[in-house]
């Protein structure tokens, strides 16, 4: 006797369905409902204007599974906290957009993978002067749907295709990475202190070895939009293009390459053929930093002005994560950073703090 699937017993199966053109737009419509129900939880009462959130709506054709809408309410749960540990260190965001498009689907029997790019932008309440009015992020997800026995679609899974699990409104644990062995003792960078207001620590960006500002200006023109003079590491792993970008605008504020091995440490070089590893790996970066005395340590994030950079240790094993680069300071003493993987823009260090407040942090003045 054939075995059938437990499921098909007692019910009629449908053959593998096919996914036309109207499937398709319904897939980038949940998915755009799944973001902006995430990215509207970070916003101050931005969810209260609904009933339930908007992907729940879904049903018939295309749906959440019941497992993944488990998922969605266990993140948005969690954004909401986040929300809330925001607002104790003064940040809201009074309103927010998120766009999806869907860049492919790939249909295999009785399940689809969608790819689809989120563009998520979010407003700081009450900013005044020169102070950044909007943060974004550029996200690449893939969807994975897959069909019942009468060929309705029900999404199962989001999977964060850009390996770095920073966005804003992402609640997936980031992804860490191994520090490579070095031949002779690298220099061992201090934890930064968390704790806000800091102690004054003033940086003199007008004068000196650097053109801080054109950091700044590198940092704000290719966030997103990669510069095609450089390779692309994003969705690479071991940290994706963070550390790329970061050295990319300090090469643009004046600093200089360092000729030799591209596993030595204290070389740094990049460009379109050939990377040393410090151009490109989070903690090799830091190390040549260091033993060049091109940086210093500071003691507190918040000290940070623009042009220093800040890495990360997500899990504390001594291994640093993410590289970003400081694009505005305000006022208030809070900086505002800019990296790769996710795309992201002028996303503010309390936020961060708030969002990964386990994680290890390290600040470099530049």
């Amino acid at each position: 006797m054939a075995l059938v699937p437990n499921w098909s017993a007692g019910a009629a199966v449908i053959d593998d369905p096919t996914v036309d053109a109207a499937t398709k737009a319904t897939f980038q419509r949940l998915a755009d409902a799944v973001f902006t129900d995430r990215t509207d939880a970070l916003v101050a009462r931005g969810d209260q204007h609904r009933a339930k959130p908007l992907a729940a709506a879904f049903s018939g054709d295309v749906k959440l599974s019941a497992a993944q809408s488990r998922e969605e309410n266990s993140a948005l749960t969690e954004l909401r906290g986040r929300q809330s540990r925001l607002a104790k260190l003064g940040e809201k965001y009074s309103k927010a957009s998120t766009r999806v498009t869907l860049d492919a689907t790939r249909v295999t029997g009785r399940q689809a993978k969608a790819d689809v790019t989120e563009t998520t932008t979010l407003t700081y309440a009450k900013a005044t002067g020169t102070e950044p009015k909007t943060t974004g992020f550029q996200a690449h997800h893939e969807l994975t749907f897959k069909a019942d026995q009468q060929g309705n679609w029900q999404l199962a899974s989001v999977r964060d295709t850009d390996g770095g699990y920073l966005a804003v409104n992402q609640v997936a644990q980031p992804t860490s990475v191994k520090a490579s062995p070095a031949d002779d003792s690298p220099p061992v960078a201090p934890r930064a202190a968390t704790s806000w207001p800091a102690p004054a620590k003033r940086k003199n960006i007008t004068t000196g070895a650097y053109n801080y500002k054109a950091m700044v200006t590198y940092a704000t023109k290719y966030w997103k939009n990669y510069n095609p003079a450089y390779p692309d590491y994003n969705g690479e792993g071991a940290g994706g293009d963070c550390t790329n970008f970061v050295s990319q605008s300090l090469k643009a504020g004046g600093w200089k390459h360092v000729p030799g091995y591209t596993y030595d440490f204290h070389k740094w070089f990049g460009n379109a053929d050939i990377q040393s590893d410090s151009f490109v790996g989070v903690n090799e970066f830091s190390w040549f930093a260091l033993s060049s005395k091109r940086v210093t340590s500071l003691a507190n994030v918040y000290q940070m002005d623009i042009g220093d950079v800040l890495q990360m240790d997500f899990n504390k094993d001594g291994s640093k994560d993410h590289s970003m680069i400081v694009t505005y300071r305000s006022p208030q003493g809070v900086p505002y950073v800019t990296y790769h993987s996710n795309n992201t823009y002028n996303r503010s260090v309390a936020s961060l703090v708030a969002s990964y407040p386990n994680a290890a942090y390290y600040a470099y003045r530049t």
